[in-house]
Protein backbone atom coordinates (compact mmCIF):
# COMPACT_ATOMS: atom_id res chain seq x y z
CA UNK A 1 0.00 0.00 0.00
CA UNK A 2 1.32 3.32 -1.02
CA UNK A 3 0.61 6.67 0.04
CA UNK A 4 -1.66 7.09 -3.61
CA UNK A 5 -4.05 4.62 -2.45
CA UNK A 6 -4.30 6.27 1.51
CA UNK A 7 -4.84 9.39 -0.44
CA UNK A 8 -7.38 7.69 -2.98
CA UNK A 9 -9.09 6.43 0.15
CA UNK A 10 -9.06 10.20 1.45
CA UNK A 11 -10.81 11.25 -1.54
CA UNK A 12 -13.19 8.11 -1.67
CA UNK A 13 -14.60 8.91 1.78
CA UNK A 14 -15.13 12.80 0.74
CA UNK A 15 -17.01 11.86 -2.41
CA UNK A 16 -19.25 9.07 -0.64
CA UNK A 17 -19.86 11.79 1.95
CA UNK A 18 -20.63 14.57 -0.26
CA UNK A 19 -23.21 12.44 -2.31
CA UNK A 20 -24.73 10.99 0.94
CA UNK A 21 -24.72 15.10 1.84
CA UNK A 22 -27.23 15.34 -1.74
CA UNK A 23 -29.31 12.51 -1.42
CA UNK A 24 -30.16 13.65 1.89
CA UNK A 25 -30.70 17.43 0.92
CA UNK A 26 -32.77 16.23 -1.87
CA UNK A 27 -34.69 13.22 -0.87
CA UNK A 28 -35.13 13.28 3.09
CA UNK A 29 -34.96 16.99 4.60
CA UNK A 30 -38.30 18.73 4.32
CA UNK A 31 -37.17 22.07 3.50
CA UNK A 32 -35.99 24.17 0.53
CA UNK A 33 -32.18 22.48 0.84
CA UNK A 34 -30.48 22.19 -2.76
CA UNK A 35 -27.02 20.60 -3.16
CA UNK A 36 -24.66 21.96 -5.47
CA UNK A 37 -24.43 18.39 -6.85
CA UNK A 38 -28.43 18.41 -7.70
CA UNK A 39 -28.06 21.96 -9.21
CA UNK A 40 -24.96 21.19 -11.44
CA UNK A 41 -26.98 17.99 -13.09
CA UNK A 42 -30.34 19.73 -13.16
CA UNK A 43 -28.96 22.88 -14.77
CA UNK A 44 -27.00 20.33 -16.85
CA UNK A 45 -30.19 18.57 -18.02
CA UNK A 46 -32.60 21.45 -18.42
CA UNK A 47 -30.07 23.04 -20.07
CA UNK A 48 -30.12 20.30 -22.77
CA UNK A 49 -33.60 20.29 -23.52
CA UNK A 50 -34.49 23.94 -23.73
CA UNK A 51 -31.73 24.05 -26.52
CA UNK A 52 -33.43 21.37 -27.94
CA UNK A 53 -36.78 22.52 -27.30
CA UNK A 54 -35.96 26.47 -28.51
CA UNK A 55 -35.48 24.61 -32.19
CA UNK A 56 -39.02 23.98 -32.53
CA UNK A 57 -41.23 27.01 -33.87
CA UNK A 58 -44.39 25.56 -32.69
CA UNK A 59 -45.04 26.03 -28.68
CA UNK A 60 -46.45 22.13 -28.60
CA UNK A 61 -43.42 20.34 -30.23
CA UNK A 62 -41.35 22.71 -27.41
CA UNK A 63 -43.87 21.52 -24.95
CA UNK A 64 -43.78 18.23 -25.85
CA UNK A 65 -39.39 18.21 -25.49
CA UNK A 66 -39.84 19.92 -22.25
CA UNK A 67 -42.12 17.19 -20.62
CA UNK A 68 -39.34 15.35 -20.69
CA UNK A 69 -36.88 17.29 -18.86
CA UNK A 70 -38.17 16.94 -14.90
CA UNK A 71 -38.40 13.21 -15.08
CA UNK A 72 -34.96 13.16 -17.05
CA UNK A 73 -33.28 15.10 -14.37
CA UNK A 74 -34.52 13.03 -11.53
CA UNK A 75 -33.51 9.61 -13.58
CA UNK A 76 -29.88 11.44 -14.33
CA UNK A 77 -29.35 12.39 -10.67
CA UNK A 78 -30.04 8.83 -9.55
CA UNK A 79 -27.17 8.01 -12.22
CA UNK A 80 -24.85 10.43 -10.87
CA UNK A 81 -25.28 9.63 -7.17
CA UNK A 82 -24.68 5.80 -7.97
CA UNK A 83 -21.81 6.96 -10.24
CA UNK A 84 -20.61 8.76 -7.40
CA UNK A 85 -20.69 6.06 -4.75
CA UNK A 86 -19.32 3.76 -6.94
CA UNK A 87 -16.03 5.26 -7.16
CA UNK A 88 -16.27 6.56 -4.01
CA UNK A 89 -16.08 2.73 -2.94
CA UNK A 90 -13.64 1.71 -5.15
CA UNK A 91 -11.12 4.06 -3.89
CA UNK A 92 -12.04 3.36 -0.45
CA UNK A 93 -11.23 -0.89 -1.30
CA UNK A 94 -7.93 0.52 -3.15
CA UNK A 95 -6.03 -0.01 -0.15
CA UNK A 96 -7.65 -2.55 1.55
CA UNK A 97 -7.06 -5.05 -1.97
CA UNK A 98 -4.11 -3.71 -2.96
CA UNK A 99 -5.04 -2.89 -6.77
CA UNK A 100 -7.56 -0.82 -8.10
CA UNK A 101 -8.96 -3.08 -10.80
CA UNK A 102 -10.08 -5.51 -8.03
CA UNK A 103 -11.52 -2.34 -5.91
CA UNK A 104 -13.65 -1.60 -9.06
CA UNK A 105 -15.06 -5.31 -9.26
CA UNK A 106 -15.72 -5.82 -5.67
CA UNK A 107 -17.02 -2.48 -5.06
CA UNK A 108 -19.78 -2.86 -8.15
CA UNK A 109 -20.52 -6.66 -6.88
CA UNK A 110 -20.86 -4.82 -3.43
CA UNK A 111 -23.26 -1.74 -4.11
CA UNK A 112 -25.57 -4.00 -6.59
CA UNK A 113 -25.65 -6.63 -4.49
CA UNK A 114 -24.14 -9.65 -6.94
CA UNK A 115 -21.68 -11.04 -4.96
CA UNK A 116 -19.66 -12.48 -7.25
CA UNK A 117 -16.54 -10.86 -6.20
CA UNK A 118 -15.80 -11.05 -2.08
CA UNK A 119 -12.76 -10.10 -0.41
CA UNK A 120 -11.14 -13.16 2.58
CA UNK A 121 -10.31 -10.19 5.51
CA UNK A 122 -12.38 -8.99 8.00
CA UNK A 123 -11.37 -5.03 7.19
CA UNK A 124 -13.06 -5.23 3.48
CA UNK A 125 -15.78 -7.64 4.33
CA UNK A 126 -16.54 -4.63 6.68
CA UNK A 127 -16.39 -1.95 3.81
CA UNK A 128 -18.54 -4.48 1.62
CA UNK A 129 -21.35 -4.80 3.37
CA UNK A 130 -21.39 -0.58 4.46
CA UNK A 131 -21.15 -0.07 0.69
CA UNK A 132 -23.76 -2.72 0.04
CA UNK A 133 -26.52 -0.79 2.42
CA UNK A 134 -25.60 2.55 1.27
CA UNK A 135 -26.42 1.29 -2.43
CA UNK A 136 -30.34 -0.25 -1.40
CA UNK A 137 -30.47 2.97 0.64
CA UNK A 138 -30.32 5.35 -2.11
CA UNK A 139 -31.82 3.14 -4.94
CA UNK A 140 -34.54 2.71 -1.68
CA UNK A 141 -34.83 6.34 -0.87
CA UNK A 142 -35.24 7.38 -5.08
CA UNK A 143 -38.16 5.05 -5.69
CA UNK A 144 -40.06 5.79 -2.39
CA UNK A 145 -39.51 9.83 -3.45
CA UNK A 146 -41.57 9.16 -6.65
CA UNK A 147 -45.18 8.32 -5.39
CA UNK A 148 -44.53 11.41 -2.90
CA UNK A 149 -43.63 13.51 -5.97
CA UNK A 150 -46.47 12.46 -7.97
CA UNK A 151 -49.07 12.68 -5.11
CA UNK A 152 -47.68 16.86 -4.89
CA UNK A 153 -48.22 16.60 -8.78
CA UNK A 154 -51.48 15.66 -9.02
CA UNK A 155 -52.98 18.10 -5.90
CA UNK A 156 -51.26 20.58 -8.04
CA UNK A 157 -52.79 19.77 -10.98
CA UNK A 158 -56.49 19.33 -9.95
CA UNK A 159 -56.85 22.96 -9.58
CA UNK A 160 -55.12 24.10 -12.58
CA UNK A 161 -57.47 21.49 -14.74
CA UNK A 162 -60.66 22.57 -13.46
CA UNK A 163 -59.03 26.29 -14.27
CA UNK A 164 -59.79 25.59 -17.84
CA UNK A 165 -63.55 25.80 -17.87
CA UNK A 166 -63.37 28.96 -15.23
CA UNK A 167 -61.02 30.98 -17.37
CA UNK A 168 -60.08 29.06 -20.21
CA UNK A 169 -56.59 27.76 -21.73
CA UNK A 170 -54.40 29.44 -21.43
CA UNK A 171 -55.77 31.06 -18.36
CA UNK A 172 -56.50 34.50 -18.00
CA UNK A 173 -57.55 36.81 -15.13
CA UNK A 174 -60.22 38.82 -16.66
CA UNK A 175 -61.55 35.98 -18.91
CA UNK A 176 -62.03 33.85 -15.56
CA UNK A 177 -64.56 37.15 -14.09
CA UNK A 178 -65.97 37.47 -17.34
CA UNK A 179 -67.02 33.85 -17.95
CA UNK A 180 -68.57 34.13 -13.91
CA UNK A 181 -70.44 36.84 -14.93
CA UNK A 182 -71.90 35.53 -18.18
CA UNK A 183 -73.51 32.65 -16.13
CA UNK A 184 -74.50 34.79 -13.30
CA UNK A 185 -72.10 32.56 -10.94
CA UNK A 186 -70.08 35.59 -9.71
CA UNK A 187 -70.87 34.04 -6.02
CA UNK A 188 -68.97 31.51 -6.56
CA UNK A 189 -65.39 33.01 -7.26
CA UNK A 190 -65.35 33.45 -3.01
CA UNK A 191 -65.08 29.46 -2.92
CA UNK A 192 -62.14 29.95 -5.78
CA UNK A 193 -59.80 31.80 -4.02
CA UNK A 194 -60.48 29.95 -0.87
CA UNK A 195 -59.39 26.72 -2.66
CA UNK A 196 -56.17 28.38 -4.43
CA UNK A 197 -55.42 29.97 -1.18
CA UNK A 198 -54.57 26.77 -0.01
CA UNK A 199 -53.02 25.55 -3.18
CA UNK A 200 -50.80 28.30 -2.75
CA UNK A 201 -49.63 27.12 0.65
CA UNK A 202 -49.15 23.63 -0.65
CA UNK A 203 -47.27 25.28 -3.78
CA UNK A 204 -44.89 26.83 -1.28
CA UNK A 205 -43.97 23.58 1.04
CA UNK A 206 -44.37 20.76 -1.47
CA UNK A 207 -42.35 22.07 -4.63
CA UNK A 208 -39.63 24.02 -2.28
CA UNK A 209 -39.15 20.33 -1.08
CA UNK A 210 -39.31 18.91 -3.77
CA UNK A 211 -37.78 21.07 -6.26
CA UNK A 212 -37.97 18.63 -9.63
CA UNK A 213 -41.64 19.08 -9.33
CA UNK A 214 -41.30 23.13 -10.63
CA UNK A 215 -39.85 21.70 -13.70
CA UNK A 216 -43.52 19.34 -13.86
CA UNK A 217 -45.50 20.01 -16.53
CA UNK A 218 -49.33 20.23 -17.31
CA UNK A 219 -50.45 17.32 -19.51
CA UNK A 220 -52.03 20.06 -21.90
CA UNK A 221 -49.62 22.29 -23.49
CA UNK A 222 -51.23 25.46 -22.65
CA UNK A 223 -52.32 24.45 -18.62
CA UNK A 224 -49.22 25.46 -16.67
CA UNK A 225 -48.85 26.11 -13.04
CA UNK A 226 -47.39 29.49 -13.31
CA UNK A 227 -50.13 31.03 -15.32
CA UNK A 228 -52.89 29.47 -13.35
CA UNK A 229 -51.86 30.99 -10.40
CA UNK A 230 -50.81 34.34 -12.21
CA UNK A 231 -54.28 34.45 -13.61
CA UNK A 232 -55.98 33.73 -10.21
CA UNK A 233 -54.15 36.47 -8.65
CA UNK A 234 -54.89 38.83 -11.48
CA UNK A 235 -58.95 38.39 -11.66
CA UNK A 236 -58.97 38.41 -7.64
CA UNK A 237 -56.77 41.92 -7.93
CA UNK A 238 -59.50 42.55 -10.63
CA UNK A 239 -62.16 42.05 -8.63
CA UNK A 240 -60.83 43.67 -5.66
CA UNK A 241 -59.81 46.95 -7.91
CA UNK A 242 -62.83 47.09 -9.31
CA UNK A 243 -65.49 46.13 -6.72
CA UNK A 244 -64.31 46.79 -2.94
CA UNK A 245 -68.04 46.69 -1.64
CA UNK A 246 -68.88 43.16 -3.15
CA UNK A 247 -65.51 41.78 -4.06
CA UNK A 248 -65.49 38.18 -1.16
CA UNK A 249 -63.49 38.58 1.92
CA UNK A 250 -61.87 35.59 0.42
CA UNK A 251 -59.62 37.74 -2.10
CA UNK A 252 -57.47 39.08 -0.03
CA UNK A 253 -55.76 36.19 1.65
CA UNK A 254 -55.60 34.36 -1.16
CA UNK A 255 -53.85 37.50 -2.95
CA UNK A 256 -51.47 37.64 0.00
CA UNK A 257 -50.76 34.00 0.05
CA UNK A 258 -50.27 33.83 -3.93
CA UNK A 259 -47.36 36.16 -3.51
CA UNK A 260 -45.49 34.75 -0.78
CA UNK A 261 -45.79 31.38 -2.61
CA UNK A 262 -44.09 32.91 -5.96
CA UNK A 263 -41.59 34.57 -3.66
CA UNK A 264 -40.85 30.85 -2.17
CA UNK A 265 -40.80 29.68 -5.41
CA UNK A 266 -38.32 32.73 -6.56
CA UNK A 267 -36.23 31.99 -3.55
CA UNK A 268 -35.35 28.03 -4.57
CA UNK A 269 -34.94 29.01 -8.20
CA UNK A 270 -32.37 31.91 -7.22
CA UNK A 271 -34.55 34.52 -8.86
CA UNK A 272 -33.93 38.04 -7.64
CA UNK A 273 -37.08 39.99 -6.50
CA UNK A 274 -37.90 43.07 -4.91
CA UNK A 275 -39.03 41.93 -1.32
CA UNK A 276 -40.84 45.67 -0.65
CA UNK A 277 -42.21 46.68 -3.51
CA UNK A 278 -44.22 50.30 -2.87
CA UNK A 279 -48.01 50.18 -4.22
CA UNK A 280 -47.14 53.37 -6.70
CA UNK A 281 -44.53 51.56 -7.85
CA UNK A 282 -44.82 51.30 -11.76
CA UNK A 283 -45.80 47.77 -13.23
CA UNK A 284 -44.86 46.25 -16.85
CA UNK A 285 -48.78 45.65 -17.67
CA UNK A 286 -49.80 48.73 -19.79
CA UNK A 287 -53.29 50.78 -18.57
CA UNK A 288 -54.12 50.20 -22.12
CA UNK A 289 -54.45 46.47 -21.14
CA UNK A 290 -56.26 47.37 -18.33
CA UNK A 291 -58.64 49.34 -19.62
CA UNK A 292 -59.49 46.58 -22.36
CA UNK A 293 -60.25 44.01 -19.78
CA UNK A 294 -62.74 46.52 -18.46
CA UNK A 295 -64.44 47.03 -21.36
CA UNK A 296 -64.45 43.06 -21.92
CA UNK A 297 -65.85 42.62 -18.62
CA UNK A 298 -68.89 45.73 -19.25
CA UNK A 299 -69.55 44.09 -22.62
CA UNK A 300 -70.61 40.80 -20.24
CA UNK A 301 -72.46 42.89 -17.80
CA UNK A 302 -69.63 43.58 -15.08
CA UNK A 303 -71.10 46.36 -12.88
CA UNK A 304 -68.01 48.52 -11.63
CA UNK A 305 -68.65 50.05 -8.18
CA UNK A 306 -65.34 52.41 -8.54
CA UNK A 307 -64.16 55.07 -11.25
CA UNK A 308 -61.62 53.22 -13.78
CA UNK A 309 -58.71 55.52 -13.36
CA UNK A 310 -59.01 54.92 -9.42
CA UNK A 311 -59.13 51.31 -10.01
CA UNK A 312 -56.03 51.29 -11.84
CA UNK A 313 -54.03 52.57 -8.70
CA UNK A 314 -55.35 49.82 -7.15
CA UNK A 315 -55.04 47.09 -9.38
CA UNK A 316 -51.59 48.23 -9.72
CA UNK A 317 -50.96 48.16 -6.04
CA UNK A 318 -51.84 44.60 -6.04
CA UNK A 319 -50.02 43.87 -9.35
CA UNK A 320 -47.17 44.60 -8.42
CA UNK A 321 -46.44 42.19 -5.25
CA UNK A 322 -46.47 39.38 -8.14
CA UNK A 323 -45.94 40.83 -11.78
CA UNK A 324 -42.00 40.74 -11.63
CA UNK A 325 -41.74 37.26 -9.83
CA UNK A 326 -44.60 35.39 -12.34
CA UNK A 327 -42.94 36.73 -15.52
CA UNK A 328 -39.66 35.60 -14.59
CA UNK A 329 -40.54 32.48 -13.66
CA UNK A 330 -42.66 31.78 -16.82
CA UNK A 331 -40.18 32.90 -19.14
CA UNK A 332 -37.88 30.80 -17.22
CA UNK A 333 -40.11 28.03 -17.68
CA UNK A 334 -41.26 28.36 -21.32
CA UNK A 335 -44.78 28.45 -19.81
CA UNK A 336 -47.83 29.07 -22.16
CA UNK A 337 -47.99 32.23 -23.67
CA UNK A 338 -50.65 33.19 -21.72
CA UNK A 339 -52.60 36.83 -21.78
CA UNK A 340 -50.30 39.26 -19.00
CA UNK A 341 -48.17 36.24 -18.37
CA UNK A 342 -44.83 38.78 -20.09
CA UNK A 343 -42.57 37.53 -22.74
CA UNK A 344 -41.10 34.41 -23.71
CA UNK A 345 -38.21 33.77 -25.51
CA UNK A 346 -38.93 32.75 -29.34
CA UNK A 347 -42.86 31.90 -28.17
CA UNK A 348 -44.56 34.12 -29.99
CA UNK A 349 -47.42 36.22 -29.71
CA UNK A 350 -49.95 35.67 -26.43
CA UNK A 351 -52.34 33.61 -27.09
CA UNK A 352 -56.07 34.59 -26.02
CA UNK A 353 -58.61 31.88 -24.49
CA UNK A 354 -60.80 30.50 -26.55
CA UNK A 355 -64.52 30.75 -24.99
CA UNK A 356 -66.76 28.23 -25.87
CA UNK A 357 -70.19 29.08 -27.71
CA UNK A 358 -73.37 28.74 -25.98
CA UNK A 359 -75.04 25.46 -27.63
CA UNK A 360 -78.30 25.98 -26.25
CA UNK A 361 -81.60 25.86 -28.40
CA UNK A 362 -82.77 29.12 -28.89
CA UNK A 363 -85.50 29.16 -27.30
CA UNK A 364 -83.53 28.23 -24.03
CA UNK A 365 -80.99 30.67 -25.16
CA UNK A 366 -83.72 33.80 -25.02
CA UNK A 367 -85.27 32.44 -21.65
CA UNK A 368 -81.65 32.33 -20.21
CA UNK A 369 -81.26 35.71 -21.27
CA UNK A 370 -84.29 36.73 -19.41
CA UNK A 371 -83.55 35.02 -16.32
CA UNK A 372 -80.15 36.38 -16.61
CA UNK A 373 -81.17 40.43 -17.00
CA UNK A 374 -83.94 39.83 -14.16
CA UNK A 375 -80.90 39.04 -12.08
CA UNK A 376 -78.57 41.49 -12.95
CA UNK A 377 -81.54 44.37 -12.50
CA UNK A 378 -82.60 42.95 -9.41
CA UNK A 379 -78.97 43.04 -8.19
CA UNK A 380 -78.65 46.62 -9.49
CA UNK A 381 -81.68 47.72 -7.63
CA UNK A 382 -80.47 46.39 -4.23
CA UNK A 383 -76.96 48.20 -4.52
CA UNK A 384 -76.92 51.77 -3.68
CA UNK A 385 -76.93 54.49 -5.88
CA UNK A 386 -73.64 55.36 -4.28
CA UNK A 387 -71.10 53.05 -3.64
CA UNK A 388 -69.41 55.64 -0.77
CA UNK A 389 -72.54 56.35 0.79
CA UNK A 390 -72.24 52.50 2.02
CA UNK A 391 -68.75 53.40 3.34
CA UNK A 392 -69.49 55.68 5.76
CA UNK A 393 -69.85 55.06 9.45
CA UNK A 394 -73.18 56.15 10.75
Amino acid sequence: MTAVTWLGLAAGVAIILGTLASVMATLVVPRGLRSRLSAAVSWAVYGAFHLAAHRRERYEDRDDILSLAGPSALMGLLVVWVFLLYWGFALVFWPLLGSFPDALRVAGSSMFTLGFATPGNAAPTAAVFVCAAVGLIVVALQIAYLPTLYSSFNRRETLVTMLESRGGVPSWGPEILARHELIDNVSSLAGLYARWEEWAADLAESHSTYQALIYFRSPHPLRSWITGVLSVLDAAALHLALNPLSAPAEARPFMRMGYMSLREMARVMRIPFNPDPKPEDEVILSREDFDDAVVLLQGVGWRLERDVDEAWVHFRGWRVTYEEIAWAIADHLDAPPALWSGPRHGAGAARAPDRPPHRAPSGERAAWREITEQRRSARAEAEPADPAEERRPD
